[in-house]
C-alpha cells in the first residue's frame, strides 16, 4: 500500500523544545512565584521519563517543601503551569528552530496531499503555537492534532495513536510515526504503527528494537525514501 499519512510527535521531534522552550519556561514560573527551583538541563534531562511538566514541577515543590498540603499544592500546580505555557508560547517558541529536514519533509507531503496528524504528550495550545511560529502555512493540513488535552498518550493500550489511526482513516500500513524518544517509540508501536525514530542528543542510546528506522536527522531522507524504507512492500 502507498504511503498516506505521516504522524509526528512533537518535543524533540519537530523541534529541539525541551531544552531551549519547556525547561526554560518552567523555571521563568518558578521564580515568577518566588520559588527558588532552577533545574539545569542534566536534572531537566533525568526527569524526562516523568510524562509531562506539571508532575515534574509537582515532584519538585514536594522535594522543596514535604508539608505543603495536598490542596495547596494544586493551586500552585495550577498557577505554575499557567505560567509556564504563557512563558514558553511568548518567549521560547520565536527563538526555537525545527529539527533539520522537517520543512522538506512537510512540504513534500503536502505537494502529495498526504494525510498530516500529530500525537503528543503536550498540550493543544502549546502544539499549535509551535505550528504557527515555524509552519504557520501548513498548520491546517494538521488533522488531527491529539495533546495532553487529548488523553495519556504513553498510556498501555497507546489510545491516543490508535485513536489518530481511526480519524486519519487510513491503515497502519499506509501511516509512519516519526518520533524521537523511546517511549514515543513504544506507543506507536504498541499500536502497530510503523516508526521512524529520529533521535536527539538526549535520546541517542535509547532501546528503539523494532523500529522500522532508526537515523540522527531527517535531512538523509526524503518522502520516498521514508516510505521504501518505513513500509512493507506493497506485494508482500
Amino acid at each position: 500500500m502507498p504511503l498516506k499519512a505521516l504522524i509526528f510527535d512533537v518535543d524533540g521531534t519537530l523541534a529541539d523544545t525541551e531544552q531551549y522552550g519547556h525547561l526554560a519556561a518552567c523555571n521563568q514560573a518558578f521564580a515568577e512565584l518566588g520559588f527558588p527551583i532552577e533545574w539545569s538541563w542534566t536534572e531537566f534531562m533525568g526527569m524526562l521519563h516523568v510524562p509531562g511538566n506539571a508532575a515534574r514541577m509537582r515532584q519538585a515543590l514536594k522535594k522543596h517543601d514535604p508539608s505543603l498540603p495536598e490542596a495547596e499544592l494544586d493551586l500552585v500546580i495550577a498557577e505554575l503551569t499557567r505560567l509556564k505555557e504563557r512563558f514558553y508560547i511568548e518567549k521560547c517558541l520565536p527563538n526555537i528552530a525545527l529539527r533539520p529536514g522537517v520543512r522538506p519533509l512537510i512540504e513534500a507531503a503536502v505537494k502529495r496531499n498526504l494525510r498530516l496528524a500529530i500525537v503528543s504528550v503536550s498540550n493543544e495550545p502549546q502544539i499549535e503555537a509551535l505550528l504557527h511560529h515555524r509552519l504557520a502555512e501548513f498548520v491546517g493540513c494538521f488533522n488531527p492534532i491529539l495533546g495532553k488535552y487529548a488523553g495519556p498518550k504513553t498510556a498501555p493500550d497507546s489510545p491516543l495513536y490508535r485513536r489518530c489511526l481511526a480519524e486519519l482513516g487510513t491503515a497502519a500500513t499506509e501511516t509512519l510515526v516519526i518520533e524521537d524518544s523511546e517511549s514515543g517509540f513504544q506507543a506507536a508501536h504498541r499500536a502497530g504503527l510503523p516508526c521512524a525514530v529520529i533521535y536527539n542528543h538526549y535520546t541517542f542510546g535509547q532501546n528503539f528494537t523494532g523500529a522500522a528506522l532508526v537515523a540522527n536527522s531527517l535531512e538523509t531522507f526524503d518522502l520516498d525514501q521514508l516510505a521504501a524504507l518505513c513500509l512493507p512492500p506493497s506485494d508482500a
